[in-house]
């Protein structure tokens, strides 16, 4: 019977009043016989029982893989729509194991969504499938399937990691009989052993994994071996040989992450030290870390020592951190600190490397090295000065003699003031005085974060310069604090088109503030911002290339990296943080200037810089409102919040 046959079988639904049911014919739902449904998947389950379920509920759903339903019309019917499934896994009482796993293969076949996605969906069916009195026992069920999968051929490996995993989180539940896993344990050591002696059956991973999740020991597979009559004391010992003809095996074929996993697992400690240096050899070291774990310390620091002979002084320092081996390896443990430190430095993160010093005083001199090295003198006398360093004269005054690149400074911008804005009073006197304006610039910083795998850290603060002032806000502080004012007050200025915003590569920035305050507007749309990055068309060396490119002078890029969440910030900080934004309104004025003095028409000039100015989001009438709430608001306190020192 081919599937269009079978489809277009019809069978009408009949079920006793008494029951509360009533002869249903309905030309929207077909009905199928088990025999006619399980020749869609294969002529020899003819036989199978497929459970069909009538439950009352407000509409009819046919429930896929995918989690998706499908609902179906029942115009028809008479005061009461039913619920009809069609799937065996609701009561797998008579569903045998091959039957199972060809329900299986065909949701997969069929299923149209990736298949990491229809692996995890699977997965989940199968557990909850479990659940459903599957005969004997849940655990056996599972061995059943395992030892019938290669039959499967492509789709073995798949469904064997699945129903495995499905059976893993189906034990941490605690609700399967302890006749049924003892059992299951015997039925899946008789499948290893098999497979172990010959019998291409699964993956030696798959093999591996049988072992962990069923929880088998020597003991088990001894009890498969030999018959009971053997004496205990050599029961061990005989297992222990057979396993070691496996683990030979593996290591030929270099699985030297399945063996470690093996050993590991059945507690055998392969404790020959020449094992270890095979591993390093290979460079399978994610194996070796494994083994020496179970191993013990002596194998650990054997690693180590390894790795410091083949110059891996990362690795080396990562396992002594780890297993507070500090004491053993005291010269390691140092250079890999000081090598970590410096990789900071270089990447500009100085506070953060000061951080992780944690008030080591040899580690605080090399950083005083480093920091000469780099000319950065101001964090020579900065680290000098609060841990009280002595002994680097000399080397100051060695480095005085050699000249110094210059950058720009933030009193050459003539900038009267710098307001740091951490309440909503300041945060309105802000507002305010920047509505004033016709040009703003901004920047924006945020705490760097190099764990990986980690998400990135919030937006810290937000500075926005105008022609004399230069605007901090706290954006942390205002976003717990004050939210509403926040969102509010920030919208009057980004979404005004009388104010031309300039920015640095500002899209980034952009994706950051949408990314750490998802519930604000004010960050969904911006209106008149001009993207100093787009105006130049070579924007090599960043925004302190074009600084130097256009002013004669770079910026002191040394901060970039800071510590952006420290409260207070310092002083230096806060001058790094307004140069960023004011820089951006200078070098706008200066071309502007120099294209009207060289000639070139001011019509012309502005066609040039305006070609470049972009809104961005969505809707903003959606949030004026906001606007209006704002604007009528008194405020009682007049002072605005000078910027703290340290």
């Amino acid at each position: 019977m081919n599937r269009a046959t079978a489809c277009s079988e019809r069978t009408n639904l009949k079920v006793s009043s008494e029951n509360g049911f009533f002869p249903y014919d309905h030309p929207s739902i077909q009905f199928y016989s088990p025999s006619s449904l399980a020749s869609l998947f294969s002529p020899q389950f003819a036989d199978s029982h497929i459970c069909i379920l009538i439950l009352p509920t407000i509409s009819i759903e046919l429930m896929g893989v995918e989690g998706k339903a499908l609902k179906l019309s029942g115009g028809s019917m008479p005061h009461q729509e039913w619920s009809i499934s069609l799937h065996a896994y609701s009561d797998l009482t008579n569903v045998s194991p091959l039957v199972f796993l060809y329900l299986l293969k065909e949701c997969y076949v069929y299923g149209t969504c990736k298949a990491t996605a229809k692996f995890f969906a699977l997965q989940h069916q199968v557990h909850q499938a479990l659940h459903n009195k599957p005969r004997p026992g849940p655990a056996v069920f599972v061995a059943h399937c395992l030892s019938l999968l290669p039959i499967f051929e492509s789709h073995c490996e798949g469904f064997s990691h699945l129903m495995i995993a499905a059976l893993r989180r189906l034990l941490k539940t605690g609700t399967t009989m302890e006749e049924d896993l003892q059992e299951a344990k015997f039925l899946t050591s008789k499948l290893f052993v098999v497979a172990v002696r010959g019998t291409k059956i699964h993956d030696d991973r798959i093999l591996v994994k049988m072992l962990e999740v069923f929880g088998i020991r020597l003991a088990d597979i001894n009890e498969v071996l030999f018959h009971s009559d053997i004496k205990k004391d050599s029961f061990e010992d005989i297992a222990k040989s057979f396993i070691d003809q496996f683990i030979s095996k593996l290591l030929e074929s270099q699985s030297y992450m399945t063996a470690v996993t093996l050993l590991e697992h059945l507690s055998i400690r392969h404790s020959e030290e020449s094992f270890l240096h095979e591993m390093l050899e290979k460079q399978e070291y994610r194996a070796a870390e494994k083994w020496v774990a179970f191993m013990g310390k002596p194998m650990l620091c054997a690693l180590i020592q390894g790795y410091v002979d083949r110059k891996m002084l990362k690795q080396a320092y990562e396992l002594i951190k780890k297993n507070n081996l500090r004491e053993e390896f005291p010269e390691v443990y140092q250079m890999g600190k000081e090598s970590s430190l410096k990789k900071l430095a270089e990447k500009g993160c100085w506070d953060i490397a000061e951080m992780r010093a944690k008030s080591d005083r040899q580690l605080l001199e090399y950083m005083v090295y480093l920091a000469m090295e780099a000319g950065y003198s101001e964090k020579v006398d900065e680290l000098c000065n609060k841990y009280s360093l002595t002994g680097f004269i000399k080397a100051k005054e060695t480095d005085a003699g050699v000249p110094h690149i210059r950058y720009l400074h933030l009193d050459e911008l003539a900038i009267d003031d710098i307001v740091w804005v951490d309440e909503p009073v300041g945060l309105h006197e802000a507002t305010c005085h920047i509505e004033g304006c016709k040009v703003i610039g901004l920047d924006c910083e945020w705490k760097p974060n190099y764990e990986k795998g980690s998400k990135n850290n919030k937006v810290s603060i937000m500075q926005i310069a105008t022609e004399k002032t230069v605007f901090i806000i706290d954006l942390i502080k205002l976003s717990n604090e004050a939210p509403i004012v926040l969102d509010s007050c920030l919208i009057r200025i980004f979404h005004s088109p009388r104010i031309l915003k300039l920015g640095y590569n500002f899209q980034c920035d952009m994706k950051q503030l949408a990314q750490s305050y998802e519930d604000f507007d004010c960050f969904k749309h911006f209106e008149m911002l001009l993207d100093i990055q787009n105006v130049f068309k070579e924007p090599r060396g960043g925004l302190s290339g074009l600084t130097k490119e256009v002013l004669g002078v770079g910026l002191n890029k040394t901060r970039r990296n800071s510590n952006w969440e420290e409260r207070p910030l310092s002083r230096n900080q806060l001058e790094y943080a307004a140069l960023d934004a004011a820089v951006l309104i200078r070098i706008f004025w200066h071309v502007r200037s120099q294209s009207q003095s060289t000639g070139v028409s001011n019509e012309s000039t502005q066609m040039e810089w305006k070609s470049h100015i972009i809104s961005h989001g969505g809707d903003p009438t959606k949030i004026k409102k906001k606007v209006k709430n704002l604007k009528g608001c008194h405020v009682g306190i007049r002072e605005s919040h000078k910027p703290s020192q340290s």
